[in-house]
Formats: C-alpha cells, structure tokens, sequence
C-alpha cells in the first residue's frame, strides 16, 4: 500500500519520533494523574475517532500485510482507552456526588442516549455489548488468528522452496526472489503478531467489564458513606455515570474488533473489503433472482408486513437485471483497453531498433504488382496457408512455423521470395494475369503460351492468359492459378528445409506430448547417452530426407537400442531409418507399389572402393575420385531426369554402406529423391524395378 504524503510538521523523522514518544508518555501519565472533565471529553472524542480510522483503512486496503502495523496500533489503541477507564473512573468515583455530568459531557450524553433515563436499560445494553465484543466477534478473530498463523508458519518451507525453484528455472530474477522472501517473513510475522494481538481485544473486553462493576459498586459506598446520599439516589447517578463510561469505551471497543476481524479474516481474495464482497455476493444473478422471488413471497404471506419485503424484492430484482449489464459493459471496456495496449505494445516494438533483430521464421515477401494481385484473394490465402501447416504436421509431425506474408519494396514487382530465418531461399517472377499448365514430357496445349519452368519443382510448363482457362479445361488439362503457384513453391521450400524448422524448443513440445512412459524413456536416453540436442540431431538428418518423425515413440526406442553402443549421430540415423522401413516405404509407395530405380554394380563398386576404413573396420572416410565423382553425376543425372519427367514418383536404392553417401551426391541434383538402401525395403510392400544407373 502507498505511503500516505507526510504532513509538513512531521516531515522531519526525528520530530515524528519525538512526537510518538510524548504521545505514549501522555498515555501513561493518565494512568497516575488526574485529569479535568474536558480533557476527558477530547481524549474519549479521540479514542472513538481513532477505532473508526482503523476500521476504515481496515475495510480499503487491498491485502493484510498493507497493514502490518495493526498490532502495534491495537496495543495502543487499548492502552488509550484503558487509561482513560481509569481516569473517568477517577473523576465519577471523587465527583460523581456532583451529578450527572460530573464526568464529562461526552458520558453524560452516551448515558442519556442509551439509557433513555432507566439505568437498567443502559445496564442491559452495556452487557449485550460486552457479549457481542467479547463472545462473537473477538473470539472468532482470535481463532481466525490463531490458525491463520499455524498455516503460516508451516507453509514458510514450502513456499520458500517455490521461490528458490522459480529462481533458478529463470522465471525470477534474484531482486524478484528476494522481495518474495521479505515477504514471506513479513506474512509470517503479521500473523503471528496478530495472535498474540488479538488478546488485547479479549482482556480489554474483561477490563471494561470489571472496571465498571467497580465503578458501580465503589460509587454507591462512596456516594451513601462520604456523601451522605440515600441507596437509591447513589445508585441512580453512579450507576448511570459507570455503565456511561463502559458504553463510550465499549463503543471503540467494538469498533476495534470489528476492525481485527475483518482483518484476519481477509484470505486471497485481491481488492479491498468492499470489492471482494460486493463483487462476489452481486457476482451470481440468479442467486439475486431467487432472493428477489422469496421476499416477494414473504411479502403476500399473511401477518407479515408488505411494505419492507416487496421493496427488499423489488431491489434484489433490479440487482439481478442491472448487475449482468453492468457486468458485460465493464468486460468489453477491460477487452477493449487490452486490444489498445496490445496494439499500443505492437507499435512499440515495430518502431523499436528491437525489432530489427527479429526475423520471420517462414516469410513470403511479395512484391508490389504481386502483391496488389493477391490482396483480394488474402483471405483464401490465410487459409490455405493454415490447411498447408496443418497437412505438414499431420505429415511430417511437427508444426511449422507460421507463415509471415510481407510486402517488399525492395525486390521486383512481379517478384516474390520465400526466406527462411530471413534469408532467401528461393525467389520467381510471378507470371500475373495468367494460370500455368505443368506439360512435362507430355503434349502442349494448342493455346499459345510461353514455355517456362515451373518453380517448385523445375517440370517444364506452359504460362497462358487467363482468358483461355476454359479452353484449357476442354483440352484436359489443369491450369493453375497465381495463388497454387505461389503456395505450391512455398511448400516445396518448407520441404526441403525441415531440418531448419524443427527447433529444440520444438523438441521439448513433442516430447511432452508423449505418453509418460515414453517421456521417461526420452529422459533416460538423453540423461545417460546424449542431450537433448543429439536427439533433435538425429530429428533433423531424418527431416533432411523428408523422413516424417510423427511416430516419435518408435524413434525413441530405435534410438535407445543404439545410443548406449555408439556415439555417432549418422549411425544411430541409419539404425532409425532400418527399424522405421515400414514407414519408409509405405510413405513412398504409389498405390502400394514402391518404383526404385537401382545403382549398377558398376557404381556400387566404385563407392565401396571409397570408403576408407580403420581397423576396426568401422568407416572413417569417404574418398572418391573426382573423375568417377563427374562421371556418375552425369550418368545419374541423365537417367533420373528421364524417369523423373514421367512424372511418375520413384526411390533409388544402394547398398547400406554406401547409403549416405550416394544421398550426399544425389541430393546435390535432385533434393526430392529419396535414396533407400536395401534394408529397408520392408517386407510385404511390392517392388517395381525401373532400371539402373549403369
């Protein structure tokens, strides 16, 4: 809670003190010496103005602790009235003979208030007081204290075991944990202190009790022995007099225990008093609506009075209609200013040199006639960007990263490029205004166009006019729009730069998302035989030939068979590659027949000869002659090209040795061609040899 400002005398800390002190010496000084009747008055004005401050502040703060010193003040607040007891007790027990206001006006108008000019009356008043303050409210508080305080102080270890944790995942810094500590000690010490605080309440109950039994008892000897007065007139006056001073100190009394329990009695509910149980008792309308209906129906019963019920109904009614709009008003404002600070923070960041260091994982920059082509087709574009990432997760998965889509003044206007991690992958003129046809080896249209190559994928195609889209479909073919095009390159992209995408944060989410014995599984491997990032290691070369890591628990346990035996991150990938065969080859097959196209003996020769081993026989080297290199190059590349123009999807398949290696040539030429090695053709699928490369 702030600090209120400090008054101008009191700005200097060692007056305050000074003050403080004179203050508690003036309190004790009334406990010895007598004091006239109207500082009385002022001291009896001040104690009932005092318990009403701290009721107030009591109701408005928003937690306990922004009062912490509530027990200090409690203590001072009964040390006040005490001794101002024990003054007025003074004052009726060697004036009381004086009359009525021979203590003071501030008891005789209490007196004469409450008693109503019966002294049995205000007897009976002053005693269901006490009851009230000593039985009701301070023995609850008392309790309340008390457990809230064993609570307290048994959650400390806990709670300072969640800050230590806190501390060191990150998520606070050290100033952060040390002003949870202070808190923690302050909670403590508030709750205890206010156990021990809550038997002032208690004991200030019973002093008030016994000081006016006494008063009455000692005023009646005093006024029939000393004074000379008759039984009945002493007891008239000094009993008025004595439970007139017991009220005007039972008042604060109570005031002051209310206070306290309010106090202890607050739990985590944030706010102040009034928020918390206004907005919790206002916060379920039909809980106002059944009121509403029983007072009404109170109000019919016969000899119960009308008026007072039907107006309570006809209140909570209003309630139960009024509160639901108030409510929805005060919720869309408060969505309202979010979405201004959301925005507000966006425009921030944009404008900030911050946001220069962040690049778009996935970017599709467009260019200015690109980009003006596609603005009315951007909500198909959405989209089919969010069906793209979906068909990749459930393909490959993993979710990839958003696609961000930019307007780019930079790169020509019939333009695009596709970045990764902000650099250009790829880039293409977009043909505007026109559909494209994939011709292939096949015939062309009859339609004139221009020949090109299709982007994505490199097949020969043609680019027509838009305006011939219908002949294109009576010729049998399937042109295709800027928007296909478009995603289509993209999506090629994302496929070849998987391994890129798959982040280790990426990792940790796919491993959390398993089943718990095969977290623990993960946990063990990577505790015992490698990290977390040999694990997305071997993610990513599977990744890197578009190999789909969606049975993440078969790889975990491909991997656990290998990974306490050998360190190498490619060997546990060929392991993986042989016990997931049937997902190889079944993810390949077209129709369930997988075409390969085989590696001549000739060439399976030449890549064993290069493989240089050490001896223990394990493969240190691959060292092929440049001259073979180019000339399998140029062979292959002729060989492929040819099957590959078919359009007609096939594997090229090696020994397991050598495997790796012809990959690392072949995807030099052709990225999208998946190179098997003879183990892991699965069993049961159907082989369709094409030929070889020879």
């Amino acid at each position: 809670m702030a600090q209120p400002p400090a008054l101008p005398l009191l700005k200097s800390p060692n007056s305050r003190d000074i003050g403080f002190a004179l203050g508690i010496v003036c309190i004790l000084c009334i406990l010895f010496l007598p004091i006239p009747a109207f500082l009385i008055d002022l001291g009896l004005a001040f104690s009932i103005a005092l318990s009403v401050l701290i009721l107030m502040v009591s109701l408005w703060i928003q937690r306990p602790l922004d009062f912490s010193s509530f027990p200090t003040i409690l203590l001072i607040a009964t040390m006040i009235r005490l001794a101002l007891n024990i003054a007025t007790t003074r004052v009726i027990l060697s004036h009381g003979n004086e009359g009525h206001g021979a203590a003071g006006k501030v008891i005789a108008g209490f007196s004469s208030l409450v008693m109503s000019g019966d002294f049995v009356i205000g007897l009976i008043v002053f005693m269901i007081l006490v009851t009230v303050n000593f039985i009701v409210i301070t023995k609850g508080a008392t309790r309340i204290a008390e457990v809230g305080a064993r609570f307290t102080l048994d959650a400390i270890p806990g709670k300072q075991m969640s800050i230590d944790a806190d501390l060191s995942a990150g998520i606070i810094d050290e100033k952060e944990a040390q002003r949870r500590r202070r808190e923690l000690e302050e909670e403590s010490s508030f709750f205890g202190a206010m156990d021990g605080a809550s038997k002032f309440v208690r004991g200030d109950a019973v002093a008030g009790l016994l000081i006016t039994g006494i008063n009455v008892f000692g005023g009646i000897i005093i006024g029939y022995f000393r004074h000379g007065m008759e039984i009945g007139e002493a007891a008239d006056v000094f009993v008025k007099l004595s439970v007139g001073d017991g009220i005007v100190s039972q008042v604060p009394a109570l005031i002051v225990s209310l206070a306290a329990g309010l106090l202890v009695s607050r739990t985590g509910t944030p706010g102040s008093t009034d928020q918390a149980v206004v907005s919790q008792l206002s916060g379920y309308p039909r809980a106002l609506s059944v009121s509403a209906g029983l007072m009404v129906l109170l109000s019919v019963v016969p000899g119960l009075p009308m008026l007072p019920f039907l107006v309570l109904g006809l209140l909570l009614a209003f309630a139960s209609w009024y509160i639901p709009k108030q409510i929805e008003a005060d919720n869309k404002l408060r969505r309202e200013q979010e979405e201004k600070k959301v925005i507000q923070t966006k425009e921030q960041e944009k404008d900030s040199v911050k946001s220069v260091l962040k690049t778009a994982e996935i970017e599709l920059a467009l260019g200015k006639q690109v980009s003006t082509r596609l603005l009315g087709a951007h909500q198909e574009l959405a989209f089919r960007v969010g069906k793209m990432r979906k068909k990749f997760a459930s393909q490959y998965g993993f979710v990839v990263p958003e696609i961000k889509v930019t307007d780019d003044i930079a790169i020509p206007e019939k333009s695009y490029q596709i970045r990764i991690h902000g650099t250009t992958i790829a880039s293409n003129i977009l043909r505007v205004g026109e559909v494209l046809v994939v011709t292939g080896s096949g015939r062309r249209p009859t339609v004139p166009g221009d020949e090109i190559r299709e982007p994505a994928f490199g097949m020969p195609a043609v680019s027509i006019l838009e305006a011939f889209t219908e002949d294109l479909k009576r010729e049998g073919f399937h042109p295709i729009d800027n928007v296909s095009v478009v995603l289509t390159h993209v999506s090629e992209v994302i496929r070849n730069n998987l391994p890129q995408l798959l982040s280790y944060k990426d990792v940790k989410i796919l491993i959390d998302r398993l089943d718990p014995e095969y977290k623990k599984l993960a946990d063990e491997i990577c505790s015992s035989h490698m990290s977390y990032s040999g694990l997305q290691a071997v993610l990513k070369l599977l990744l890197a030939e578009r190999v789909s890591i969606r049975n993440l628990h078969l790889i975990l346990e491909a991997v656990a068979e290998l990974a306490p035996h050998v360190r190498k991150t490619e060997q546990i990938v060929e392991h993986v590659r042989v016990r997931m065969a049937q997902q190889l080859c079944g993810d390949l097959a077209d129709n369930g027949v997988l075409r390969v196209l085989r590696l001549g003996s000739k060439w399976d020769l030449v890549f064993h000869q290069a493989l240089k081993r050490d001896a223990k026989g394990e493969v240190v080297e691959f060292d092929i002659d440049p001259r073979s290199l180019e000339e399998f190059s140029e062979q292959a590349t002729k060989v492929i090209r040819e099957f590959m123009d078919r359009g007609l999807p096939f594997v090229l398949v090696t020994s397991p040795e050598t495997r790796s290696y012809v990959r690392m040539i072949i995807e030099r030429l052709f990225a999208t061609l998946p190179v098997l090695s003879h183990v892991e053709l699965a069993k049961g699928i159907e082989i369709k040899i094409l030929g070889s490369i020879s």
